[in-house]
């Protein structure tokens, strides 16, 4: 019964005929550049790391503390921009959030110690941590719910081109064009600029935006209004739904966090491969991701348009997921890089698909005006698990040299997350948050 109403505003929005307009579809092209952007900056380093490990001396634990508090400020600004958001919109939220993370971007450039780069690094992280809450009101604010687990996967899909474009870019830059590292930050940072000038031209919300049709406003708005109001971190906190969100996103994160800042130091160390020739690898696996972003959030739309209860289908969606996971046990047994990059790329596949449907929790369940504290919730719960991780995982390099424990803990982490998530939130129901006004 509790699905089923979930599902009825589906049913409200099926009676509205498909619109001619496609400025929603726009808005979620301008989401997906923002996130590529996001992941081009945050990965940059990454990528660099091998070459300035050698030039200034860095051990696995220095690099461990860059990306390990990177984290934990992430997480830090994942609460404060998931409260704001819930007031300013995703218009302003996103103009700030771009314009500090791309403020820590540039600043990258003065330093070469990891302490340096910690702190450099900070208000990136805070910025950054604006992406997704950000993205996900603009999401809520532009697509029924039928069509929003689609744009989820869209602009998720960003996080993968990004990851895929990095380490083509930088190596063009550094190798290619024989730079100093630095142009790395430089030239990336000039993009955001540009996106900054073009989100703040063209963003309105449905009800104000000169260019939406009357067909597109009321396919938008089809669903039944959602009450308005304010809430805050307690009020969510007392739902057993939202600790099924943020240990979804406890659990899951660290694994995708933990690829993007290490994968190319597993393949230098592992199979010899440096900033000349580790690209092909990162590439096969995040399109391999981008794949499974738009997958699984199909497959859940899929699955909701031939009338499935909508937490059904987001739970077979994400089981799904966590099957395709399981092969990355293996990656580290793998003597050919070819094998560990399929065995990588279907985790990484799996956890873009698993990710897009938890991601959809917010606002599938909550009231628009606590979808962005929920988010900052699980943002943060996300990072803590990722500063966990990655300072954990240098550490164990350090003194044990292997990958392999890791390798073994991201294929378990997807069935595990799904059954704690079910645990914790079995029927998918609506939920009331208590609102401030």
């Amino acid at each position: 019964m509790a699905d089923a109403a979930a599902a009825a505003p589906d049913t409200a929005a099926r009676e509205v005929p498909k619109p001619r307009g496609r400025i929603r579809w726009v808005i979620c092209a301008l989401l997906f550049a923002a996130v590529v952007l996001s992941y081009v900056d945050r990965l940059v380093l990454g990528v660099l790391k091998p070459q300035l490990e050698t030039l200034y001396g860095w051990t696995n634990s220095g690099y461990g503390d860059i990306s390990g508090y990177f984290q934990v400020c992430y997480g830090i600004g994942f609460l404060a921009f998931g409260w704001l958001i819930d007031r300013i919109g995703p218009r302003a939220g996103y103009l700030l959030a771009m314009g500090l993370w791309t403020v820590g971007h540039f600043a990258q450039v003065f330093v070469t110690s990891t302490t340096g780069f910690v702190i450099a690094r900070i208000p990136l992280a805070l910025g950054e941590a604006g992406t997704f809450p950000s993205a996900l009101a603009a999401v809520s604010q532009w697509f029924p719910k039928k069509e929003r687990a689609l744009a989820i996967g869209i602009f998720n899909a960003g996080a993968n081109v990004g990851a895929i474009i990095t380490p083509l870019l930088v190596s063009f830059i550094v190798v290619g064009l024989a730079f100093d590292w630095r142009w790395a930050f430089i030239v990336t940072g000039v993009f955001n600029v540009v996106w900054l000038f073009f989100w703040w031209k063209f963003y309105r919300n449905p009800a104000q935006h000169p260019k939406v049709t009357t067909e597109e406003r009321a396919w938008i708005e089809a669903e039944p209004s959602e009450d308005s109001g304010r809430t805050g971190f307690l009020n969510v906190l007392r739902h057993r739904e939202a600790w099924a969100y943020m240990a979804g996103r406890f659990l899951i994160d660290p694994v995708w966090w933990t690829f993007l800042f290490w994968l190319p130091d597993f393949f230098n160390k592992q199979y010899g491969y440096d900033l000349k020739n580790f690209g092909p690898p990162l590439v096969a696996i995040y399109i391999l991701a981008d794949v499974g972003a738009i997958a699984g959030g199909w497959y859940s739309s899929h699955l909701l348009k031939k009338g499935v209860a909508t937490g059904r289908a987001r739970k077979q969606a994400m089981f799904v997921c966590a099957l395709f996971a399981l092969p990355v046990m293996f990656a580290i047994e793998a003597d050919n890089i070819w094998v560990a990059v399929f065995c990588i790329g279907l985790a990484c596949a799996a956890h873009q698909g698993f990710s897009t449907n938890l991601f959809a929790l917010p606002g599938d369940q909550f009231p628009r005006f606590a979808q962005g504290t929920l988010i900052g919730l699980g943002g943060f719960a996300g990072a803590c698990g990722g500063f966990i991780a990655s300072k954990s995982l240098g550490v164990l390099l350090d003194r044990v040299g292997s990958y392999e424990p890791f390798f073994i803990a991201c294929g378990m982490a997807y069935l595990v997350a799904l059954g704690v998530f079910h645990l914790l939130n079995p029927k998918y129901k609506q939920v009331k948050v208590a609102s401030s006004r």
